[in-house]
């Protein structure tokens, strides 16, 4: 798969200012594959996105080896570089880490109340999303959620931990061939989760984190593993 097109790069050249380097190019297009721009095995080119943000082949190489170091990135000889994609193992791995991280979040957030606007704002922009039809939307909404919910540790590590977790996680999505019954039933749950963080309930929401982790681990697991034995089968 060869993607021509550039997502709307060309919109996030701004981003760059006078500092165009590898890391800010590598964290734009991060954010691109988080949201879903550039799905599993599409091919990236060097021309399209180089000429897009206003960058050297050089720096954007370095990105892409930066992306490539990530997981998100695979680079085939004399074929040039890809979106990965995941295995049946991979997903397991996302979610036991995101299980260690976003639990061990809450559970540490301390005395409420908790500043909860950004996931208000992300749970709001799901149920918007819903309500078009718009499933790919959901989606990107409910990756904003989940990394707002780590923004409340307040650590800028975990934040850049979780960044290139839950862009791998989008790389699990588009396998699923129903994207709706995968992300539906998720917007009530970000939803309680909400609530029992606005009404200082961490130990509840704590539970409720850990169970919907673990549906979704299973759920997105068994996608993988039937696009596994019918790669011909459709992607959503």
């Amino acid at each position: 798969m060869d993607v021509s097109g550039t997502g709307g790069l060309t919109d996030d050249r701004v981003l760059l200012g006078r500092t165009s380097t590898a890391e800010r190019v590598a964290d734009i297009l991060r954010t691109r594959i988080a949201e879903g721009y550039f799905p599993p095995g599409a091919r990236l080119s060097e021309e399209s996105i180089g000429g897009a943000l206003g960058v050297s082949r050089n720096t954007l190489r370095e990105a892409f080896r930066l992306l490539t170091h990530e997981r998100l990135l695979v680079h085939e000889l004399n074929r040039g570089v890809f979106v990965r994609v995941l295995a049946v193992e991979d997903v397991d791995d996302i979610y036991r880490t995101r299980r260690l991280v976003e639990c061990a979040v809450v559970r540490g957030l301390g005395q409420p109340p908790f500043a909860v606007e950004g996931l208000a704002a992300a749970v709001a922009e799901g149920e918007a999303a819903a309500r078009a039809d718009d499933w790919t939307g959901v989606s990107t909404a409910n990756i904003h959620f989940h990394r707002e919910l780590v923004a409340l540790a307040g650590s800028a590590r975990t934040d850049e931990l979780m960044r290139g977790v839950l862009a791998e996680l989008r790389l699990a999505f588009h396998v699923v061939d129903d994207p709706r019954a995968l992300h539906e039933p998720y917007l009530r749950r970000n939803r309680e989760i909400l609530d029992a963080l606005r009404a200082g309930e961490r130990a509840s929401a704590e539970r409720l984190l850990a169970r919907y982790l673990d549906d979704s681990r299973a759920r997105v697991a068994a996608a993988c593993a039937r696009a596994v034995d019918d790669p011909a089968a459709p992607a959503g």
